[in-house]
């Protein structure tokens, strides 16, 4: 298990791509020669091997790294994805409701309609 000086002080070689140093129930910190410093989980699910990102070392502390772990680890309980779970929240974040096809085309309708004949306008607005 890791302490939160061998965190602070971990350090990858240079002639390495990467460093890892191994927690607990999967749960490591890779380290490149940079210095920058990210915490992952490894997990399975149907027998391929996956990592979830938890974030980076110094934002992300090592306590709070082991409840994000544990937490992902509930959700596979569940019969979940973490890594699907977490992909599907982001895009529901994103889908805000005024983003949808109607607001953007009466957008689109108002910029041009003033360069339009009347009755192209109403066609154009009709079709929309």
């Amino acid at each position: 298990m890791l302490t939160d000086a061998q965190c602070r002080n971990a350090v990858c070689p240079p002639q390495r791509k990467q460093a890892r140093f191994s927690d607990a129930g999967g749960l490591y910190l890779q380290v490149s020669p940079a210095g920058s410093r990210r915490w992952f989980w490894k997990y399975r699910t149907g027998g391929v091997e996956k990592q979830l990102a938890l974030g980076s070392y110094p934002e992300v502390s090592l306590t709070a790294a082991r409840k994000a772990r544990d937490v992902a680890k509930i959700e596979k309980s569940d019969g979940r994805d973490p890594v699907q779970a977490r992909k599907l929240a982001k895009l529901k974040a994103t889908a805000v409701a005024s983003d949808t096809f109607k607001p953007t085309a009466l957008e689109w309708f108002a910029k041009h309609e003033s360069r339009w004949s009347s009755h192209y306008a109403i066609r154009e607005k009709r079709n929309l």
